[in-house]
C-alpha cells in the first residue's frame, strides 16, 4: 500500500524512552528517516531504520520557513515516496503534511495499529509508560485512545 514508512523524531524518541521502538518494525518491517531527524535522535539506530536524504533539498529548506529541520526533511520525503506513511505527532507539521494530501499517523496512532495487530495485548500499559516520561497526554486524548483501541 505504502511505498516507505518515514517518521519523525518524536515517534523515535518517545517509543525508544518506553522500551517499545520494535512495533515499528513490527508494523512495517523497514522505516525510513533522514539525516537531520538521525541527528536529532542522537542514538545508535537499528538495522531496520534506513536513513535517506530528500533529493530536493531547495524543496525542504522551503518547508523549514514553517516547521522544524526534521519535519521539514521528513515532509519533503514523503513526497518523493509518494504514496507513503509519514508518522509525525507534532500538529503544525500534521497540517501541511495533510495540505501536501500525504497519509498521516502519530506515535499514539502506531500504538493503536500496534494492538490491532497483535503485537500488544493492550494499550493502557503502554500509556502508562508515556505518563511516566515528560511527554505529555491529555485526559481526552487518552480517553480516545482507549476507544479506538477497544479498551474504553
Amino acid at each position: 500500500m505504502y511505498r516507505v514508512i518515514i517518521t519523525d523524531t518524536s515517534c523515535l524518541i518517545l517509543l525508544e524512552k518506553i522500551g517499545e521502538l520494535h512495533l515499528l518494525q513490527q508494523l512495517f518491517g523497514t522505516v525510513f528517516i533522514t539525516p537531520e531527524i538521525a541527528e536529532e535522535y542522537g542514538l545508535l539506530l537499528p538495522s531496520w531504520i534506513v536513513v535517506q536524504e530528500p533529493a530536493d533539498k531547495r524543496y525542504q529548506s522551503f518547508l523549514e520557513y514553517v516547521v522544524d529541520r526534521g519535519e521539514a526533511s521528513a515532509i519533503a520525503l514523503a513526497t518523493e515516496y509518494h504514496p507513503s506513511l509519514l508518522i509525525v505527532d507534532d500538529l503544525k507539521a500534521r497540517r501541511l503534511a495533510k495540505k501536501f494530501g500525504l497519509a498521516i499517523t502519530g506515535t499514539f496512532g502506531i500504538i493503536i495499529e500496534a494492538k490491532a495487530n497483535g503485537f500488544i495485548p493492550s494499550v493502557k500499559p503502554i500509556l502508562k509508560n508515556i505518563k511516566q516520561t515528560n511527554f505529555r497526554i491529555s485526559e481526552d486524548l487518552e480517553k480516545e485512545i482507549l476507544k479506538k483501541s477497544g479498551e474504553l
